[in-house]
């Protein structure tokens, strides 16, 4: 039996960093329960191309926040917010330790610190830039967002519509951009006590990782899963259906390219989005990373990170940088 310890942990880094592992370890170690902070797990049946976790590699491991929603229903940071922070509550209440572990920077930030979201007002907005999205591509669309708040528009791929008629929304609504919600994290109160950490690697490596993933991906089975979820009325306008490797293999079944094709643009946005996730993580001075080159195996790198979280418990020191890093 593990020991509770009253606190959060927080596992954060780029994509294949191996997270999903971690969170396991950390969890049995420290008589945990895993709250997932992935946007696109949350899906039901998005489970091969999430990289979802399958119960054998759970472990007997309870893990909350996935499949809350069906792919065509639409799930937001505040939706997030507010269970996972329920989720989070809950499991501190029972004695045991919450392990919230993903790759979606905003959900992360929204579950531990204290900043709201306000809520969307009609006013037209929504209406007008659907017309204008229309006559627009996405990167226009992306150097008007980067007039208006560039903070954003420096998140955000050019290519990510979705995300920049909403911030691009926001902004023409409130008059303010959207990324204020961000900057207001500076205050940074925190919503309950955690210990931050991250994973990172050499970036030959991180590509070398996402590469053999997406390969594994396909072996398992990556078409057929989406093929199946196209049938059930997944499309790539939908919030689900820009997922990476689901909008690539969606266009793929729709003739739209090779299989080939669709997985090398599967490598190259998955690397593109590990950058953007390693700049988001890096901005947060609690996390503290851990770097896989200096480790012969994940099992010394679990077992290191095990202790990290004791000693600094031992020592009092949960929520503030580690004054070694």
């Amino acid at each position: 039996m593990g020991e509770g310890i009253g606190k959060a942990v927080v596992v954060a880094g780029p994509t294949a960093s191996g997270k999903s592992g971690l969170a396991v370890s950390l969890a049995l170690a420290l008589d945990g329960e895993v709250v997932s902070a992935d946007s696109m797990q949350i899906y039901r049946g998005m489970d091969i191309g999430t990289a979802k976790a399958t119960q054998a590699e759970r472990r007997g491991v309870a893990h909350h926040l996935l499949d809350l929603r069906d792919p065509g229903e639409s799930f937001s940071a505040a939706d997030y917010q507010t269970l996972a922070r329920r989720a989070v509550r809950d499991i501190l209440s029972r004695g045991k330790t919450p392990v919230l572990a993903g790759g979606t920077g905003l959900y992360i930030d929204s579950a531990l610190y204290n900043y709201s979201y306000e809520r969307e007002v009609s006013g037209g907005a929504r209406e007008v830039l659907a017309g204008e999205a229309g006559a627009k591509d996405s990167a226009d669309l992306w150097d008007e967002l980067r007039l208006a708040d560039p903070v954003s528009a420096g998140y955000l791929h050019p290519n990510d519509g979705k995300r920049i008629r909403r911030a691009l929304e926001y902004f023409r609504i409130h008059g303010k951009p959207i990324s204020l919600n961000r900057a207001a994290l500076d205050n940074r109160e925190r919503m309950f006590p955690f210990i931050y950490l991250g994973l990172a690697m050499p970036r030959d490596l991180l590509y070398r990782r996402i590469d053999e993933r997406v390969d594994a991906m396909l072996a398992a089975g990556f078409a057929a899963e989406a093929e199946a979820l196209r049938e059930r009325g997944l499309k790539t306008d939908s919030q689900a259906g820009q997922a990476i490797g689901y909008k690539q293999m969606l266009r793929c079944l729709d003739g739209d390219g090779s299989p080939e094709q669709a997985a090398e643009s599967m490598k190259r946005e998955s690397r593109r989005y590990a950058k953007r996730q390693l700049t988001w993580f890096r901005r947060d001075e609690r996390v503290r990373w851990f770097d896989w080159a200096l480790y012969p195996s994940a099992e010394a790198l679990h077992l290191d990170m095990i202790e990290h979280v004791r000693r600094r418990l031992a020592e009092g020191i949960c929520m503030i940088r580690d004054p070694d890093v």
